[in-house]
């Protein structure tokens, strides 16, 4: 996708989901596809497991995705309020992180995208990914997502950090592949949907 094909409405993309919903994918996906024309990304995982095991908090043989309950209340307000202060200075930027597309309601040119999944294909995605039973699977999501809203209620408030109404352009994994994912995320970008 050219960059004169993007509507003047959108300057920055956010990518959010819920654990193991694609987002990752897509944001690669993206990558590959926009990074040759300029555009910049950052991943909140990367730079969060990164930071993680470079401070001991998580060892770099887990190849499990961890919680963010890892990290101080203060480190993860400071990097929300970087990708924040970031979306609103910069130009051709994808973000990609759990709460990317919440926090960045109310800031102009901003295509907020939210990936949803069933959950049954979630599951199916951690046991390949990771490597563990259908069990251990759905462990790990319910206790990542509890600890996740329950720490992320508390520093933001009360809020259903996947309501739709918080996003531009919400997609269904389950229903559409990874090239349909990033078709649909270019026709939005073009005014097209």
């Amino acid at each position: 996708m050219e960059n004169s094909n993007i509507s003047a409405k959108w300057r920055n993309i956010t990518i959010s989901g819920r654990v193991a919903s694609g987002a990752t994918t897509l944001f690669n996906k993206l990558r590959q596809e926009l990074a040759p024309q300029g555009w910049k990304f950052f991943s909140g995982g990367e730079f969060m497991r990164e930071y993680a095991i470079k401070h001991n908090l998580i060892s770099s043989e887990d190849t499990s995705h961890h919680k963010a309950t890892v990290y101080s209340d203060e480190f993860d307000i400071e990097v929300d309020g970087m990708m924040k202060k970031r979306l609103s200075e910069e130009e051709n930027l994808v973000i990609e992180a759990d709460l990317a597309g919440f926090n960045a309601k109310g800031i102009d040119g901003v295509l907020k995208i939210l990936l949803i999944c069933d959950d049954a294909l979630r599951i199916d995605r951690i046991v390949n990914r990771d490597n563990v039973t259908i069990e251990e699977a759905k462990k790990h999501i319910r206790e990542r997502e509890e600890e996740n809203i329950k720490k992320w209620r508390r520093l933001y408030g009360e809020y259903d950090f996947w309501d739709l109404k918080y996003y531009d352009l919400v997609i269904d994994t389950y229903k559409n592949s990874p090239q349909e994912t990033v078709d649909l995320v270019f026709r939005s970008l073009e005014g097209k949907l």
